[in-house]
């Protein structure tokens, strides 16, 4: 089934929307609903029961869908006709965004699975021989900014996409173009050759 332009921006809006939404939900709030429990020469911290790990992987997750497709997006042959990477890339403007695009989903991919892999390390690792320990949680914050930065990589890549869609009209007209003109000159070539065997005759 073909794709259009169209339906790859609502899946790229929808999965950069999804992604921000679990990011935000999954902000842990505020330190302190962490209990210590002693034990015999150590200590075991019981964390508060929340979906914080799965909430942070099922935002990463969405990021990958929404920066998958936004690639995938820009070289896309609509309606089988490809364009060559570099007549886009010769497009400043669409390379600027393109590079944005990708940076922005580094940063939120980095700011989702730092603390969400941390998080599920100190769940899996919750007892502890010092018994001065502070049984410690990831940082706050983190997921909340990642999120915002998963949104904003989605319009990056809809910004990129509306780009490459212009980059790919150019393109084309240029083609046409200069098709065109080669066939007229070969049209006129004959009519001039026609026209002086009429005058030798």
């Amino acid at each position: 089934m073909a794709l259009t332009i169209k339906q790859f921006s609502l899946i790229v809006a929808f999965s950069g929307l999804l992604s921000f939404i679990f990011g935000v939900v999954a902000e842990k709030p505020a330190a302190g609903s962490v209990t210590q429990v002693p034990g015999i020469g150590v200590v075991i911290c019981k964390y508060p029961s929340d979906p914080t790990v799965a909430l942070g992987f099922l935002s990463f997750a969405f990021l990958l869908v929404s920066t998958a497709f936004g690639l995938w997006s820009l070289f896309y042959p609509y309606k089988g006709k490809s364009v060559p990477q570099g007549a886009l890339f010769r497009n400043t403007t669409f390379v600027i965004f393109f590079n944005i695009a990708l940076f922005t989903a580094g940063i939120a991919a980095a700011l989702l699975l730092w603390p969400t892999i941390t998080e599920q390390s100190h769940l899996l690792h919750h007892v502890h021989r010092n018994l001065k320990t502070d049984c410690p949680t990831a940082k706050t914050g983190l997921l909340g900014g990642g999120a915002f930065v998963s949104l904003d990589s989605a319009l990056f890549w809809l910004v990129a996409l509306m780009l490459a869609d212009n980059a790919r009209e150019d393109y084309f007209e240029e083609v046409e173009k200069d098709s065109k003109g080669e066939y007229g000159q070969v049209t006129t070539d004959e009519y001039d050759g026609h026209a002086a065997a009429k005058e030798t005759a």
